[in-house]
């Protein structure tokens, strides 16, 4: 790992989107872990602090939205800093993920994953 590099979780169910994303963030220069699952995520917080974390919301099993609940009501996992990519892009559905501490929220279908990496690589002042 290079000195200095910001890890990124990648919390994405999508085999597709999850290969794509991890392939432009890594090629960016980020160190990247994924997880496939919130329980996942959560395990994978247990042993490691990312620089941020890029959560989808509709995840099998817990979503994207318990999983930030829980990342929030247990101090071990720290001040995490999450982003939201997902298909959901009601207002009540990014007004929960900003109530949740969100620092951005990317709808899918709206968002070209070059301007999604342009918002990561300034949330990380790493341009």
């Amino acid at each position: 790992m290079v000195q200095n590099q910001k890890t990124i979780l990648l919390v994405e169910d999508d085999q597709f989107l999850s290969i794509l994303l991890k392939n432009r963030l890594v090629q960016e220069g980020f160190n990247v872990l994924l997880a496939v699952t919130g329980d996942e995520a959560l395990k994978i917080l247990e042993n490691n602090k990312p620089d941020l974390i890029l959560m989808d919301i509709i995840l099998p099993v817990k979503s994207g939205f318990e999983t930030m609940e829980s990342i929030i009501a247990n101090p071990k996992y720290g001040k995490a800093s999450i982003m939201i990519v997902s298909n959901l892009g009601q207002e009540s559905d990014i007004a929960r993920g900003k109530e949740l501490g969100a620092v951005e929220y990317f709808v899918k279908a709206q968002t070209p994953i070059d301007e999604m990496i342009k918002k990561i690589k300034e949330f990380l002042s790493v341009m």
